[in-house]
């Protein structure tokens, strides 16, 4: 019998969650192009330009750099399987969820892992992640640049120095990020970097950009067995990638078109001025909610990332029902806390087009007329006011 089902039609929202977050309609007019091989001289000329955009964005001349098909953790798996075999020593800095995946991403290659935790809304103490690793044969020390559970952003230089003096790759999570926080991964020395498309870059899910050194890759081509993911083998997708344009799976064409154009925007933009515009919108934000007697999760401004806020819920206001009244009243998304903050934080996204002083408004405004109704006690428009302050600088 023929079901009779309904084609699917959705309200338009503002996503300002930690992901996924707005996209341009340059983006989606891009994306619904028609679809072409993947071997087309005009696909592969896409390509390569979207290749150079990429390396442009990670600010580094890697070789070995592209998307891969599948969201940002696909881009974790590819750079910690690629380079792990069992029995092999790793260590992951943990003050968050997704430092927290990597250490089960280890644990399923059969490596040997020393997780260093840290109390989470804080960045890791050189000097105690020295002391867990001292005397090991690591082969990887992973870190988080933005950990998007916890709002804060690690400094990387000093990690780096721990990786060289043990003689560990680096491999940095950058999925919240790559194109809205200063990010350098040749200056830096960073061995293996990925991402996600969601975020910053303002392009739907489904794509993790990554790069990799020439370093990490001797050691991946030197490697005793082969990667355990055929699918996620970069040895041979960066063969697709290369100039020899050896088949590997069929690439998700639109997807990487969409991309093509995010970057591309981003480029016109200028990426230091991205850089800014999220400064600047985060600490208008802070500044409005700081008016309306709200405090940040974490609590130093300098380890703060800009491009995902962490506020800690006041008392007497209930997470769930104040997420859904933004919802339900303005079309506004944002999202509650992972794990241990669950009930404790809201995390509020300024990433791409929704670091704009017209979003931040918006959200302090919707902000202000919800927690008027939940009994917070405010001046009313302190919020707003004090933003825009920030904004006219």
């Amino acid at each position: 019998m023929a079901l009779n089902i309904p084609s699917i039609s959705f309200p338009k929202r503002l996503l300002m969650g930690p992901g996924p977050s707005e996209v341009d309609a340059r983006v989606y007019r891009a994306m619904i192009q028609p679809v072409i091989g993947h071997v087309d001289p005009l696909f592969l000329e896409c390509l390569s330009q979207l290749q150079q955009m990429l390396r442009d964005t990670f600010r580094t001349s890697n070789k070995v750099t592209f998307p891969i098909p599948g969201t940002g953790t696909a881009g974790m798996e590819a750079a910690l399987i690629n380079f792990l075999e069992p029995g092999e020593e790793a260590a992951v800095v943990v003050g968050g969820v997704f430092a927290g995946r990597m250490c089960e991403i280890i644990g399923r290659c059969g490596a040997k892992l020393t997780r260093i935790d840290i109390p989470w809304g804080t960045i890791a103490d050189p000097d105690q992640v020295r002391q867990a690793v001292r005397g090991k044969n690591l082969k990887v020390l992973g870190v988080v640049h933005s950990e998007t559970s916890t709002g804060v952003c690690q400094p990387l230089e000093p990690m780096r120095e721990i990786a060289q003096e043990t003689g560990a790759l680096l491999v940095v999570d950058t999925v919240s990020s790559l194109g809205g926080l200063p990010l350098e991964v040749d200056r830096w020395g960073l061995d293996v970097c990925y991402s996600g498309s969601q975020k910053c870059l303002a392009c739907p899910p489904g794509l993790a950009p990554i790069t990799v050194g020439e370093h990490a890759m001797e050691v991946l081509r030197n490697r005793r067995a082969p990667v355990q993911s055929w699918y996620l083998d970069l040895s041979m997708i960066e063969k697709y990638w290369g100039p020899e344009r050896t088949y590997h799976h069929t690439p998700p064409v639109n997807m990487l078109f969409g991309l093509h154009e995010a970057l591309r925007i981003l480029q016109q933009e200028g990426l230091e001025a991205s850089w800014a515009r999220h400064r600047k919108c985060h600490l208008a934000f802070v500044a409005g909610l700081e008016a309306l007697g709200l405090t940040m999760f974490v609590k130093d401004p300098a380890l703060r990332a800009s491009t995902v806020n962490t506020i800690t819920i006041p008392e007497g206001i209930e997470d769930a029902k104040f997420r859904a009244r933004l919802m339900e009243r303005f079309q506004i998304e944002i999202a509650g806390g992972l794990a241990q903050l669950k009930g404790r934080i809201w995390r509020v996204g300024l990433m791409g087009l929704t670091a704009t002083a017209a979003s931040v408004l918006l959200l302090l405004s919707a902000m202000e007329s919800v927690l008027a109704e939940s009994g917070h006690g405010f001046d009313a428009g302190a919020g707003v006011a004090a933003a825009e302050k920030i904004l006219a600088a």
